[in-house]
């Protein structure tokens, strides 16, 4: 997640653009925006600290085996999750681009 973030007009990006992207590039992300209204959002292209999902994985495997049991989802929480899920099964067909 970015350090800071800095909303500002359209205008504002054209003046101070420079001192802007010194900003983006120490980790601040940038919302431009248009009568308040986001249009764009500027911030590094650098891929952003993460994990992979194995390592995730691996990681409650290790946490529930120091608890000695597995812990379990509330029920709730679950059947939001697996709702979720099951909304986003269809395939990403992004646009063509020229």
């Amino acid at each position: 997640m970015a350090k800071d973030v800095i909303h500002i007009s359209e205008a504002e990006v054209a003046s101070k653009f420079a001192s802007l992207m010194a900003r983006v590039r120490a980790g601040t992300e940038v919302i431009i925006e248009n009568d308040a209204r986001p249009v764009a959002v500027l911030r590094s292209a650098e891929p952003r600290p993460g994990r992979l999902l194995s390592e995730s994985i691996a990681l409650a495997e290790a946490h529930a085996k120091e608890l000695g049991y597995e812990p379990t989802l509330d029920p709730d929480f679950a059947a939001d999750l697996e709702e979720i899920i099951n909304s986003h099964r269809e395939p990403l067909n992004p646009p063509a681009w020229d």
